[in-house]
């Protein structure tokens, strides 16, 4: 007679195995488009996959919008570029209520922000109060216009992007948007061989338009609720406290981390470790993740910046310091 937990263990590896062969198709889809940048994929898909919204800082023509269409490709679904200006509105990305003259009544028009995946494009050129209109949709899922909630769909991510170089002209993005990233990171330029591949994948045209999509709205978001299922020992759950707790003691550090980085830490762990085809995080999940997850949400102090120590190298000397828990999946 067959033992019910054997059956049941084979239907829970399935699962496991699942999210990983959909995920891995995903990441390789990506990556006919963006060449030589597997760890900026991987981490934005983890990105996507804890429901979160990533921000790509870096130099112009590195691929940071050739990324956020390519996942939007490869996922099926709706995909909406807003260009940030100065003379961008607050009512261009939620929307208005426009009167209907044949019905005699308001009509709400959305705004760019009701797609699946949002490009807002060198947002920190977008005045403080049209970037404040993205708060309430980022955090929430949701735009309130006229007392009226609108409910935005799932999967939903905000990708922004802006140049550190350049600053004329730029309004920075205040410390309570940058808190709503889950992730801050740099595509970087390409090795040789690499940008040797663009020249001969891209150099005619752009070889976006011939991604087919691997999965849909639906699949993703199954993803979704199942890497929230991915199971944090207790013991891991402190560890992320520990980091944080070390962000807001250490010397170098002028502002530390806030509650909702650890929560941030949590849910990238647990997308990662599903990438991985695991039902349980591990302290290697978080340790490769602190980084991205904490490095915009966290201050060097004066002494430090004149010393030239930056967030870069100090968060991993600083998770060398902090205890790496020795768990099993209890």
């Amino acid at each position: 007679m067959a033992d019910p937990a054997e059956g049941r263990l084979d239907v829970s590896r399935e699962r496991w195995e699942r999210f990983r062969d959909r995920f891995q198709a995903i990441e390789s889809n990506v990556q006919k488009a963006i060449r030589g940048k597997p760890r900026e994929v991987r981490l934005a898909l983890v990105a996507l996959m804890a429901e979160g919204h990533l921000l790509i800082e870096d130099v112009p023509g590195v691929g940071k919008t050739m990324l956020a269409k390519a996942i939007a490709r490869s996922i099926d679904c709706s995909f909406h570029r807003i260009q940030f200006t100065p003379d961008l509105l607050p009512i261009d990305i939620t929307g208005v209520n426009v009167f209907n003259q044949e019905r005699g009544d308001f009509e709400f028009k959305p705004g760019a922000v009701f797609s699946n995946i949002v490009l807002g494009d060198e947002i920190n050129r977008g005045s403080p109060k049209t970037q404040s209109a993205l708060l309430e949709c980022m955090e929430e899922r949701q735009v309130t216009v006229d007392g009226v909630t609108h409910p935005l769909g799932t999967p939903f991510m905000v990708v922004a992007t802006q140049n550190p170089i350049e600053h004329e002209g730029t309004y920075p993005l205040p410390e309570a948007q940058l808190d709503r990233f889950i992730m801050r990171i740099a595509i970087g330029y390409p090795s040789a061989e690499d940008e040797l591949d663009i020249l001969e994948t891209h150099g005619i045209s752009s070889s976006l338009p011939s991604l087919q999509p691997v999965t849909d709205a639906p699949g993703i978001r199954e993803m979704i609720e199942t890497a929230h299922t991915v199971h944090a020992a207790p013991s891991l759950r402190r560890y992320i406290v520990s980091i944080g707790k070390a962000t807001r003691a250490h010397p170098d550090i002028y502002l530390g981390s806030s509650p909702r980085a650890s929560i941030m830490l949590l849910r990238a762990a647990r997308s990662n470790a599903a990438a991985e085809g695991r039902d349980f995080v591990v302290p290697d999940d978080i340790k490769l993740l602190a980084p991205a997850v904490l490095s915009h949400r966290v201050i060097p102090t004066a002494d430090a910046v004149m010393g030239g120590r930056t967030i870069d190298a100090i968060l991993p000397a600083l998770l060398e310091e902090v205890p790496v828990p020795v768990t099993d999946k209890a």
